[in-house]
């Protein structure tokens, strides 16, 4: 089994968290690979800004969450993913989804309606976890 690491955001900007809407129609966080010798803080800022277009600051570590999946391309092999989430501040609302990476759209999404729109459940749980920090800072 191959192992994977990746680094994401749970982006807010006032009471809006940022998700990304791929060709199939499906709404993700934005998250990436962590490079060689790159800090998994570092790797999901970039990503933030890579995928969505968007600059930010980091608040604090969420957590983690750990999945496995086939190869696309050879599905005898397996891939256990770990991705590392920060709570992340943009600095403004701009949006740029990135096309080469397969997103058509990048939207903030009111913190009522953003577990709802998310596609998979790893990242909703992630996305409550972030709920009830923003619900901190906001109050």
């Amino acid at each position: 089994m191959r192992e994977e690491i990746s680094a994401g955001g749970v982006v807010m900007f006032g009471n809006a968290i940022l998700l990304l809407k791929k060709y199939n129609g499906d709404w993700v966080l934005p998250k990436g690979k962590v490079e060689e010798g790159e800090e998994k803080s570092e790797a999901a800022l970039r990503e933030v800004l890579e995928e969505g277009g968007v600059k930010a600051d980091i608040v604090k570590y969420l957590g983690e969450i750990h999945y496995t999946f086939k190869e696309n391309w050879d599905e005898s092999r397996t891939v256990h993913k770990t991705v590392y989430w920060y709570l992340m501040k943009a600095r403004g609302m701009d949006t740029i989804a990135q096309r080469e990476e397969g997103f058509i759209d990048a939207k903030f999404i009111h913190m009522d309606r953003v577990v709802e729109m998310s596609k998979y459940d790893d990242e909703k749980e992630i996305i409550k976890v972030a709920l009830e920090e923003m619900k901190k800072i906001l109050s």
